[in-house]
């Protein structure tokens, strides 16, 4: 095999020449069990990024396919279950802070219809008094 530093092909050459079927297939299995890259291929046969790129979109497992593959590192994996993590943790919490909420709420209630005291608007006049503005005495 002609390696680019034996031999360098004119872009005229490289214009009229053209690749098997076959040999198209074989590369793109190649590239797609990742004994190759696309890159190596390029300049191994003197080929463009665009050509290698149509060939795979052509003869690839993946064609006719509209789905992606979407290739993310360990980290970024462990980082996105941390944070999964962390939301159904928060969203537990929540949940729990909004029962004690519930209950308080439902206690005040009874606590007005035993006694027949307004709890709740006693509760708001004395914060609104003390809510910071400091009177001259």
């Amino acid at each position: 095999m002609a390696t680019r530093n034996n031999y360098k092909m004119t872009t005229e050459e490289r214009r009229r020449r053209s690749f098997s079927e076959s040999f198209k297939i074989k590369k793109v299995r190649e590239i797609e069990t990742g004994i190759t890259k696309v890159l190596e291929i390029c300049k191994a046969y003197e080929v463009s990024n665009a050509a290698d790129y149509q060939w795979i979109n052509k003869y690839g497992i993946m064609k006719g396919k509209k789905e992606r593959l979407v290739v993310e590192s360990e980290s970024d994996t462990q980082e996105l279950l941390a944070l999964r993590k962390r939301i159904a943790e928060l969203e537990r919490t929540i949940g729990q802070k909004q029962l004690l909420i519930d209950f308080k709420d439902k206690m005040i209630e009874i606590a007005e219809e035993m006694y027949g005291v307004d709890i709740k608007k006693k509760l708001t006049d004395q914060l609104s008094n003390t809510s910071g503005s400091k009177e001259n005495k």
